[in-house]
This record gives structure tokens, sequence and C-alpha cells, in this order.
């Protein structure tokens, strides 16, 4: 099953691509909620290139590596990526009148309920959106 996400940034479209790919960037907003963050970053962006985001409660009690390999890349267009388990993600970023529109369409997995995967990146997206604007 399939689950799409998307947001509205009021930016312009390099800062938006910026914050999306920018390790310092992402380590600020990639997390789901204010009891989590995301200390440790590492990227490649290339096709076949990888990245690593370490996701941790900040309380030390949990963790894991969200990983996955670079399928495609479309500079400030698209981002398509398969994670460690063979689940595929395309991100799509277009300018629009009220700023990039933002789409990310994930593969469900199958231990969590697809309402809980669609609020937990959800969230995460939005976190997006609030860090980017936050910087104009």
């Amino acid at each position: 099953m399939e689950i799409a996400i998307e947001t509205t940034v009021d930016a312009p479209m390099e800062e938006v691509w910026a914050a999306w790919v920018t390790p310092e960037e992402i380590t600020q907003w990639n997390f789901a909620s204010d009891e989590w963050c995301c200390p440790n970053t590492t990227i490649d962006l290339v096709v076949g290139g990888q990245f690593n985001y370490r996701m941790e409660a900040k309380d030390g009690s949990i963790g894991f590596d969200f990983e996955g390999t670079f399928t495609a890349i479309d500079p400030q267009a698209a981002i398509e990526y398969a994670l460690a388990d063979d689940r595929s993600v395309k991100i799509t970023f277009t300018q629009t009148e009220s700023g990039v529109r933002v789409v990310e369409t994930f593969e469900a997995e199958d231990e969590n309920s697809a309402e809980m995967q669609r609020q937990g990146w959800q969230c995460i997206l939005d976190n997006f959106k609030s860090h980017t604007e936050s910087r104009r």
C-alpha cells in the first residue's frame, strides 16, 4: 500500500531543496515529536548514494537508523530512494503560487497501521515546513 502526504512551504525552491538535502538542516526537523531528535545525518546525494538519519528519543530510551539508497534525483524537482527494507519513497517539489508543494509518497510497512504511519510521516513533514519557513 502506498501512502501520500503533502505540505506547501512558503519559501523559495532553493531554500526548500537545501533544507531537505543538507545534513545540518535535516537534524533540525527530521523527527515526529518534541520527544525525539535526529542527532546524526549522513547523505550522499547521488544515484546509488546512501543516506542514514539517526532517530532517537531524547531520553535515550530508544533509537533507530532510517537509511536507504537514492535511486533517482532530479535537483529541485524530485528524489526517490529505496529504504533498507526495500520499500520505495518518492518526494516531489513543485513551485506553486503559494510556495513549494512537497509531496512524499511511500510504501507502508506491515508493523504499524497505515494511519499511524501517515500521521508520523506527516508530523515530520510539518516539522520540515515549520523549520524551513522559520529561517526566512
